[in-house]
């Protein structure tokens, strides 16, 4: 394992470890996550309006490793992205209407136009830094824990 590749997966620990440290109240900053894997927390943005939501992360040229952006529809739909203007690799993490992921879009890239789908009905994705969900373990089946899920969460605030 390469030193860049140590340091990504010790920061995926760390999120982990501070995810796993005790429940924590639905907070609108807040995304928490949980599965077979343990749990972690991101500090995001919310994209909730089609003006935010279509300016994503666009033009940031970092992010930190514990933040990310959850772009939030009024229902279930089909959703597909894009990486136009966007200068960090990203993975996507596209979960249905009761806050369970569906897929995984891993390490879009940067400047990127193609098209990256959702699988099935999508209401919710989570945007972190590439990489982090395959060396956290965040997959099909992973519950979002949000005040935005609703009405019926996987996993209720």
């Amino acid at each position: 394992m390469g030193i860049g590749a140590a340091r990504q997966l010790a920061a995926a620990l760390a999120l982990c470890l501070a995810g796993a440290a005790g429940a924590q109240e639905c907070r609108p900053d807040t995304v928490q996550l949980r599965g077979e894997w343990g749990e972690a927390r991101f500090t995001v943005e919310v994209a909730d309006d089609p003006d935010e939501r279509a300016v994503g992360l666009m033009n940031r040229p970092s992010m930190p490793k514990s933040a990310g952006m959850l772009f939030v529809y009024d229902r279930a739909q089909r959703v597909s992205f894009w990486m136009e203007n966007t200068l960090i690799p990203l993975d996507m993490i596209f979960a249905d209407a009761d806050g369970v992921v569906q897929n995984v879009h891993h390490e879009a890239v940067p400047l990127d136009r193609t098209s990256i789908p959702g699988e099935g009905q999508i209401q919710y994705v989570l945007e972190i830094n590439g990489g982090l969900a395959r060396a956290m373990g965040i997959g099909p089946g992973t519950q979002l824990r949000h005040p935005a899920i609703g009405p019926d969460p996987a996993w209720p605030c």
